[in-house]
C-alpha cells in the first residue's frame, strides 16, 4: 500500500506537539506573572477617597500615632476607621476654614459618616484579625507600608495567600517587640536573625498555616 504521509510528517507532528506543549506552558506562566502583577493585586494604585487624606502629614510632620485613629487595632479584629469626630478634635481649630476639608465639616455638622473606601480588601472568604497580629509583634509597616511616606494611601503589599503564608511560616523574619509596633522604618538593636527566633518564642507564636486559621 502506498504511503499516505511523507517522512516528513513526523518531523511536524513532532515540532507542532511541542508547540501547542510550548505554547500553554506559556500561556500558564503568563497568567501567574499577570496574577501576581499590580494589574490583578490593586498593589500601588491610589484609592479616590471622599477626602484625600495625607498620612505623611499627619504622621510624619505631626507625629499623630497609629492608635489615634484606629482605634480598635489592639483589641478588635478591625482596626477601626475614625469618626468624623477625631477629625474635628484638630480641624475646628486648625485648618478649620480650607475648601479641601468642607466634606469633613459637613459630615460633622449634619451628623452623617464619611464613606472611606476600603484600600486593604480582603475577600470575604478571608479571615484576618488585627489585634491577634499586633499582640504578636507584627508591625504596622510589615504590612502597610511606609504610610509615614504616603501623600495618599496605597497598597503596598499583594495581600495574596503566599504572601500570608510566607509570614506564617518564617514569623522570626518579620516579628518585632510589641514596643516597636507602630514604629515605622523600625531597626532592630540586634540582628533580626538573633532577635527574630528569640520573640517567636516569647511570644508564643505558632505560625499556623492551616486552611482554617485564614479560611473559616
Amino acid at each position: 500500500m502506498p504511503q499516505i504521509f511523507r517522512r516528513s510528517a513526523n518531523t511536524v507532528s513532532k515540532l507542532s506537539l511541542a508547540g501547542a506543549l510550548i505554547l500553554a506552558t506559556g500561556l500558564i506562566l503568563l497568567a501567574m506573572l499577570i496574577g501576581r502583577s499590580s494589574y490583578a493585586t490593586r498593589a500601588n494604585e491610589y484609592v479616590e477617597q471622599p477626602v484625600q487624606f495625607s498620612h505623611i502629614h499627619h504622621v510624619l510632620d505631626d507625629g499623630i500615632d497609629c492608635r489615634y485613629c484606629h482605634t480598635s487595632v489592639e483589641t478588635s479584629s478591625f482596626a477601626g476607621i475614625p469618626p468624623t469626630k477625631t477629625c474635628m478634635n484638630c480641624h475646628s481649630q486648625i485648618w478649620s476654614n480650607a475648601p479641601i476639608l468642607e466634606p469633613v465639616r459637613a459630615s460633622f455638622r449634619d451628623d452623617r459618616p464619611l464613606h472611606w473606601v476600603r484600600v486593604h480588601d480582603l475577600p470575604d472568604f478571608v479571615y484576618f484579625n488585627h489585634s491577634i497580629h499586633v499582640k504578636k509583634g507584627m508591625g504596622c509597616e510589615t504590612c502597610h507600608g511606609r504610610v509615614d511616606q504616603m501623600p495618599l494611601m496605597r497598597q503596598v503589599q499583594s495581600l495574596q495567600m503566599e504572601w500570608c503564608l510566607d509570614c506564617h511560616r518564617n514569623p522570626e523574619k518579620y516579628v518585632r517587640p510589641r514596643s516597636e509596633v507602630f514604629t515605622m522604618n523600625y531597626r532592630p538593636a540586634v540582628p533580626q536573625s538573633v532577635q527574630g527566633p528569640m520573640l517567636v518564642k516569647e511570644y508564643g507564636i505558632k505560625g499556623n498555616t492551616s486552611c482554617s486559621t485564614c479560611h473559616r
